[in-house]
């Protein structure tokens, strides 16, 4: 707008604040007291010109180039001797606009999480001026309760010798009582499994080139698409926004894979974090579903017929576990993943999964920030050895923006990704009878 007061001063006041969540002070460090375990402790010396730069594009630059600084942001390590989060403010866009690219470690906030900090920062009113920083310590509701203890100073089970009392002893008895199911539901879910179905542990995921190990170099690739047309294929065929993404990114995967002559025979598996409804009680669970991807399957429709069976399996394989089998089946099926970049391993061993696939619902309204008007909300997630291509979704406003991230080396011409999503949306549109 013809009254934001640009970049620069924006950057300014933003560096004045001296009032930082704690959440922004909190560093790694080993614990001596738990075997060396990983705790949360105050960063002393913190400096916040070390987490926040102003960076500017060369004028006039375009979005494809505003990609290729934030591919490299990303692949630059977060430094654990200090707070895990960085915040670029990037200008010199052709149009005007300028851009936040917003780094923060897994471990302090997950998709969900972030979702929130962006509202936080943002705001519905274009009107609204002096906005705090997306760091600063905001006050807290008058009926929100006491504020959390910091994660700091000491290990999570350092606090726990004084509270053991009879809802303790009970707690704990519930969770003896769940981590007896276990066996069952593993010996359920290995059976499953072995049959090929969708289960929290895959053993049927072919090996791919994105099952590999990886570098550290990273490329990113964006696009956004209107939530219309994705909701239009959902109430004429019958299915879930979730199916229509899974089935886009399985077209896409399909030709992509197919024209580098490296299109496996057997299905593609992805893992799909999935948000389960439970009991008023227990509360929301989160779940990982191995999810069918019908890669080997030429027609659109009946890619996305296979899918929803798979997603309908597996969720239903998740919603009869209790919370702690929940967790523990899927670490199970996320477990074989730390081996992945053992020399050799990708090569004697299927992978647990091919590819990551989540969509994070995001703000249904328009956001501002200090009057200019957010465009565009793409995430950047996380590559692991194994794992060379990951792809989240979050949706904005009247929009569902998909982030492609992979390894640079690994994963050659990334954007071209892009254009077969747009090629699946439009065949599966023509599938369902709305073209």
């Amino acid at each position: 707008p013809a009254d934001f007061t640009g970049t620069q001063e924006l950057f300014r006041q933003w560096m004045a604040s001296d009032d930082i969540a704690p959440m922004f002070h909190q560093r790694p460090r080993r614990s001596l007291g738990t075997a060396g375990q990983w705790a949360w402790d105050t960063d002393r010396q913190f400096d916040l010109e070390h987490h926040v730069r102003h960076n500017a594009l060369p004028k006039p630059s375009r979005v494809l180039e505003l990609l290729a600084l934030c591919s490299r942001l990303h692949g630059t390590v977060l430094d654990r001797r200090r707070p895990l989060w960085e915040f670029h403010l990037i200008e010199g866009l052709a149009d005007g606009r300028f851009a936040i690219y917003f780094k923060i470690h897994h471990a302090l906030v997950d998709g969900v999480a972030a979702q929130r900090l962006l509202q936080q920062v943002l705001t519905k009113d274009p009107d609204a001026r002096d906005l705090p920083a997306p760091w600063a310590n905001r006050p807290r509701p008058v009926n929100a309760g006491p504020r959390p203890v910091s994660a700091g100073q000491r290990p999570v089970s350092a606090g726990l010798r004084s509270q053991v009392g009879p809802r303790v002893l009970r707690e704990a008895m519930q969770l003896a009582a769940e981590a007896a199911g276990l066996p069952a539901a593993l010996r359920t879910t290995l059976r499953r499994s072995l049959a090929d179905l969708s289960s929290p542990v895959s053993f049927a995921a072919p090996r791919t080139m994105f099952n590999v190990p990886i570098t550290g170099a990273r490329r990113f690739a964006a696009q956004s698409w209107p939530m219309r047309r994705i909701t239009a294929i959902t109430s004429t065929a019958g299915v879930t926004v979730n199916d229509v993404v899974l089935a886009m990114c399985s077209g896409a995967l399909r030709r992509y894979l197919d024209e580098l002559n490296a299109l496996p025979e057997q299905p593609l598996i992805a893992m799909v974090p999935v948000a389960l409804k439970r009991s008023k009680e227990s509360g929301n669970a989160v779940g990982a579903v191995m999810c069918n991807l019908a890669t080997n399957l030429a027609d659109p429709a009946e890619r996305l017929a296979t899918i929803r069976t798979s997603m309908i399996g597996g969720k239903q394989a998740l919603a009869g576990m209790s919370p702690l089998q929940l967790v523990a089946m899927t670490g199970l099926g996320m477990s074989p993943l730390i081996l992945q970049g053992i020399p050799g391993y990708h090569e004697l061993f299927r992978p647990p999964f091919n590819v990551i696939i989540s969509n994070v619902p995001g703000p249904r309204s328009s956001l501002y920030l200090n009057g200019a008007r957010l465009d565009g909300l793409y995430p950047l997630s996380i590559p692991y050895h194994g794992q060379a291509l990951n792809i989240t979704c979050t949706s904005y406003d009247d929009e569902l923006g998909f982030g492609l991230t992979g390894c640079r080396r690994t994963v050659p011409h990334l954007q071209y990704l892009l254009g077969y999503l747009d090629d699946e949306l439009t065949a599966l549109e023509r599938a369902v009878g709305i073209r």
